[in-house]
């Protein structure tokens, strides 16, 4: 199960260092706007707020990583603890922004909170 866990956890930390280069470097090209489902005017007008939001994605992947780079019980406290926040903010992102977070987001986010859970 340990083994179940680190691998969602690293899967969850690469998709949120994807989201990182999508919000803050490809907002303006077609794969952001193909995310965001903006035109050209308003991808420009709301970049610097994605590019806000990509930096937090890249703060919750390299807190995954520590997490699984520390020894536990570190290790363990740090990856539950992002784990928490990805849940927590893809619940919040897909109640109030868009259904589709909960699905990107949130229940990856949770499968991996609790293999991690369960692995513990």
């Amino acid at each position: 199960m340990e083994t179940t866990a680190n691998v969602l956890v690293g899967l969850v930390a690469a998709l949120h260092a994807y989201f990182l280069v999508l919000e803050m470097f490809l907002w303006e090209r077609p794969p952001g706007r193909k995310l965001s489902g903006f035109d050209a005017a308003l991808a420009r007008a709301t970049a610097r707020l994605a590019a806000n939001q990509g930096l937090y994605n890249g703060f919750l992947a390299a807190g995954l990583i520590w997490g699984l780079a520390a020894g536990d019980p570190t290790g363990f406290r740090v990856r539950v603890f992002f784990l928490a926040c990805v849940l927590v903010a893809g619940l919040y992102g897909g109640l109030t922004t868009n259904r589709r977070i909960l699905a990107a987001q949130a229940l990856p986010g949770a499968l991996a909170l609790t293999a991690v859970l369960l692995a513990g």
